[in-house]
């Protein structure tokens, strides 16, 4: 048997993307409680990430929405990981407040949001060891959240992945914006 790298890479790194998502899992969370959620995007799913992304650099004018919107564009899968709110009743004061039970319902839990950073290391880290290239992105991350991926989370990050000669999450061009010429 002859196996074609090019002819297959799709698949290996949709394995990649598996075993991201199991270390993502795995990592430590908080009081050991896992409100992580993770999904894999791929196909069409990208091209609507990324025309979120497009309307929400409208929106906002941010250019790295832009420039982002495209670049995942070369990315084969994107790994989203996000989390539920739960409050984790420590009374630790890391949201601003007091008390958990004195935070305001849109203040997200910061041990949460902790939980989310240390599975995205993990994730990164097992894709470095698989020698794929990634990036994490708060962009992607912002419009798969309106588009209610990973479904129930919020404080979502994206992270992209490609396996090709140069990592195209990096050395990037920002996007000029298109100039009106009257």
């Amino acid at each position: 048997m002859i196996l074609n790298e090019r002819e297959e890479r799709h698949e290996h790194l949709l394995w990649v993307a598996r075993q991201m998502m199991t270390a993502a899992r795995t990592a430590p969370k908080g009081k050991g409680i896992d409100v992580i959620e993770t999904i894999a995007v791929t196909g069409a799913d990208i091209q609507l990430l990324s025309d979120t992304m497009r309307q929400m650099y409208e929106e906002n004018g941010f250019k790295f929405f832009l420039r982002d919107a495209d670049n995942i564009l070369s990315a084969e899968v994107i790994i989203l990981i996000g989390t539920r709110e739960q409050s984790q009743g420590l009374n630790c004061g890391h949201c601003g407040f007091e008390l958990c039970a004195d935070r305001l319902p849109d203040v997200p839990c910061a041990l949460n949001t902790v939980d989310v950073g240390i599975a995205i290391g993990s994730a990164c880290a097992m894709a470095a060891d698989l020698r794929v290239d990634t990036r994490v992105m708060f962009s992607a991350g912002q419009a798969a959240q309106r588009l209610g991926w990973p479904e129930g989370c919020h404080t979502v990050f994206a992270i992209p992945v490609s396996a090709s000669s140069k990592n195209p999450f990096f050395d990037r061009k920002p996007k000029e914006e298109k100039k009106n010429e009257e």
